[in-house]
């Protein structure tokens, strides 16, 4: 059973960073792309950033270009979103989730698997 964990969400300033990881276990397919989502109250899901398994990245939200980073770590099976200059509209819950494909779906219902998230808030 395949297994998210996210973690190293927290409360920033603006201009802040902060860098969270997505732990995943149980994965056993060669087919994997991982990806960053993020909700504000009120708001949909939106889709941040994704990866695959070979390091093709996408960033899926325009805002977050050249301030995100999303990469991975196959031998310890963890992936990274390294979110500098943090603004306030930054402020979400953060989603790790994970599909078998080699071609990462541009939104979320094309992903199968979810962690329980971590929030960010940015104030100003």
């Amino acid at each position: 059973q395949v297994q998210l964990v996210e973690s190293g969400g927290g409360s920033v300033q603006a201009g802040g960073s902060l860098r969270l990881s997505c732990s995943f276990s149980g994965y056993t397919s060669d087919r994997r792309c991982m990806g960053w989502f993020r909700q504000a109250p009120g708001k949909e899901r939106e889709g941040v950033a994704s990866i695959t398994v070979l390091g093709d990245i996408t960033y899926l939200t325009d805002s977050v270009k050249g301030r995100f980073t999303i990469s991975q770590d196959n031998a310890t099976h963890t992936i990274y979103l390294q979110m500098n200059r943090l603004k306030p509209e930054d402020t979400a819950m953060y989603y790790c989730a994970a599909t078998s494909r080699f071609v990462c779906p541009t939104d979320a219902t094309g992903f199968v698997y979810w962690g329980q998230g971590t929030q960010v808030t940015v104030s100003s």
